[in-house]
């Protein structure tokens, strides 16, 4: 229960009275009566506290829009994840064939190689993360839309049961389940919005980086005495 406090000017009139000496034959001439102050104005009624409570975080798991985005950014992984899985095979059989290539190569030539196998791996690493991105980019984007039709369907609800407060369940420690709409905003949702296609982001292109160049020097030359 919220308790409203309403400050009040406090009126303090003062009222004299004339007292008449006895040897006083005439009556003095009466004091005209002076104006009584006007009466404040009485402050507007404050608005009626009306709370809502809204359970966010299991509209985003529950919803059917939320379901559909969560299942095709899983097969987005899904396809990232076999395409990362083969590049991986290539580059195992690549050291294993190196490996056994060591005692044939002269070390000139199996540091050329190491370097190039080493540009190989971190080119692979860098594709990781750049579809890690893209995947956590399209799926915030997706998430955003489902909140901006929520908000829609609770701002309806709001001013249908004139409620001035809307407060996310996670914030709250109790409160009266009457106040809770998250079902009926899920219905609603549900209603309005029963999938949503995801925009997937393209990951980032992966320039391939160049092993490191070492430059043999050029021999000295002798000096001619």
């Amino acid at each position: 229960m919220v308790a409203f406090r309403y400050g009040f000017a406090a009126l303090a009139c003062l009222l004299a009275l004339g007292v008449g000496t006895a040897e006083a034959q005439q009556p003095k001439p009466a004091t005209p009566a002076q104006p009584a102050p006007a009466a404040p104005a009485t402050p507007a009624a404050a608005p009626q506290l009306s709370v809502l409570v809204v359970d966010v975080q299991s509209l985003l798991q529950n919803s059917k829009a939320a379901k559909s985005v969560r299942a095709q950014i899983e097969a987005k992984r899904a396809e990232y994840e076999k395409e990362i899985s083969h590049e991986e095979e290539i580059l195992r059989h690549e050291r294993d064939t190196l490996q056994r290539q060591q005692a044939s190569l002269s070390a000139e030539a199996l540091n050329k190689k190491g370097r190039e196998f080493q540009a190989k791996v971190n080119e692979l690493d860098r594709n990781v993360q750049s579809k890690r991105q893209a995947l956590e980019k399209s799926n915030a984007n997706a998430l955003e839309k489902i909140q901006q039709t929520m908000i829609k369907i609770i701002t309806q609800i709001s001013k249908e049961r004139k409620a001035n407060l809307v407060f996310q369940r996670g914030e709250l420690v109790l409160f009266d389940q009457q106040f809770d709409i998250t079902d009926e905003v899920l219905q609603k949702l549900d209603q309005e919005m029963p999938t949503l296609t995801v925009s997937f982001v393209q990951p980032q292109p992966v320039t391939p980086a160049k092993p490191p160049v070492t430059t043999a020097k050029p021999p000295a030359k002798s000096r001619k005495r």
